[in-house]
């Protein structure tokens, strides 16, 4: 039986519109709990044949212990100890933010956020297997839209810009009714989701990579020995607890580090003129500067399909998306290939299927004549896609090459995007959109 994907802009408006409506209403049972990461167990528990149970247990023990429950949030110990930790996060923020969708005051997560992303931040949300592509799961520690370099976390702002304006061509819309206080309690929530998510992650991944002897009876933390009257049970508590700690630490440092490391985008060389938008490259066209756009299109288009940058062998040579199909983006790869399984090997992937884990779908490149860009349309945000690349998708950092294909050549690439556009493409989806919501969207920088 063949299963159908809402993929349309209108058929993702109409269906994020329907179900935000139906959060908002839902009454929800009490108690609600996060839900231990049993796929990236069962990974280790096939690739290396040993029981992943006691680990999944104790990892669950001391992300509860850190970071609290869905209706009771909480930060580590050391956020209140170490000074440097004291700014990344808000704890008023993250009660507003957390709770049941109908709490006075509280709720904003479950009530605009889980019915896609799941109550545990996990991408796995009641709506989730209809969508294409899935919801983001915030657990790896990985964001696509950003200004940050591949490897590096958002900033808070990438963050909050994806909350505030949406992602355009994705059932991530921008909802009106929310104030800038409600995005920046939502903010510090999906960046404690994706805290205590990564945590849970690393905890499992460093008994691995340390050979705990898990099938010998070994822990990751013993909670019994917090209170042994046995010295060495006791120290034994200590040190792995410390060992937690560490990790959450480390965790915790990589989302500080962002701040730093935002990606400059410097401005475009005098003669290469470059539009924001495609209003702006129709105006440019019929302007003074038309025939240095249609020459810069040019290039933009011999670089488009060289062997240098190669953007053809993805995104076809018209740019329409229809290239390489055929690759997965890195939340599948972590529990298939990462373990030598194909993502097509359905029955391979049953036990892991079975534990939460959404079909494999491959990800497809960005078909340019829709004029959606999911990490934002300004000419900045494109630069930054194209020299930075796009974290857990096939899309690379560019390579440069002297005299072949430089830095300054990006904008030349911009221009041919640029002019794939189709005229009114952009204009449908944004009023398809915005009938579905029932609130004209702004221009989505989305990073």
């Amino acid at each position: 039986m063949q299963r159908f994907r809402f993929s349309s802009p209108v058929a993702i408006a109409v269906c994020v519109a329907v179900c935000v409506f139906a959060v908002g209403c839902k009454r929800e049972e009490r108690p609600v709990t996060f839900e231990p990461n049993f796929v990236h167990a069962m990974k280790y528990q096939i690739k290396d044949n040993v029981s992943m149970d006691q680990a999944s247990k104790d990892s669950m023990w001391v992300v509860t212990k850190m970071f609290g429950t869905p209706d009771e949030p909480k930060l580590p110990d050391f956020v209140a100890e170490e000074e440097d930790f004291a700014d990344l996060l808000d704890l008023e923020r993250l009660v507003r933010a957390s709770g049941p969708a109908d709490a006075e005051g509280r709720g904003l997560y479950r009530k605009h956020c889980a019915l896609c992303h799941g109550v545990t931040g996990n991408g796995r949300g009641t709506t989730a297997a209809i969508l294409n592509p899935y919801p983001r799961d915030y657990r790896m520690g990985v964001f696509k839209f950003k200004s940050t370099p591949l490897s590096y976390k958002p900033t808070r702002e990438d963050i909050a810009r994806s909350i505030r304006n949406g992602i355009p061509g994705t059932a991530m819309v921008k909802i009106p009714e929310l104030t800038e206080e409600d995005v920046q309690a939502l903010t510090d929530y999906v960046i404690y989701l994706s805290w205590r998510g990564e945590t849970e992650r690393a905890l499992i991944d460093d008994a691995v990579m340390e050979g705990v002897d898990f099938e010998g009876g070994e822990r990751i933390i013993n909670p019994e020995f917090a209170n042994s009257p046995d010295e060495e049970e006791q120290e034994l508590y200590e040190e792995q607890w410390e060992i937690s700690e560490e990790i959450a630490m480390g965790v915790a440092e990589s989302w500080l580090e962002a701040e730093d490391e935002v990606v400059e985008v410097p401005e475009p060389p005098s003669d290469i003129p470059v539009a924001n938008s495609r209003k702006e490259f129709v105006e440019l066209s019929q302007g003074d500067q038309a025939d240095a756009l249609a020459k810069s299109v040019e290039r933009g288009r011999e670089l488009f399909l060289g062997k240098v940058a190669s953007c053809s062998k993805c995104h076809g040579e018209k740019g329409l998306g229809n290239g390489q199909t055929t690759d997965y983006d890195e939340w599948t790869k972590d529990w298939t290939a990462r373990i030598g399984i194909k993502p097509e090997d359905r029955e391979a992937l049953i036990p892991l299927l079975a534990r939460g884990a959404l079909p494999p779908i491959n990800a497809v490149p960005r078909n340019f004549a829709e004029g959606l860009f999911h990490g934002g349309s300004d000419s900045s945000d494109l630069y930054r896609r194209i020299t930075q690349g796009i974290d857990g998708s096939p899309m690379p950092a560019a390579t440069f090459v002297e005299g072949q294909f430089e830095e300054q050549d990006v904008w030349h690439l911009i221009n041919f995007i640029r002019s794939l556009q189709t005229a009114d493409a952009e204009d449908a989806a944004d009023a398809a959109s915005s009938e579905a919501v029932g609130a004209e969207p702004e221009a989505s920088p989305a990073i």
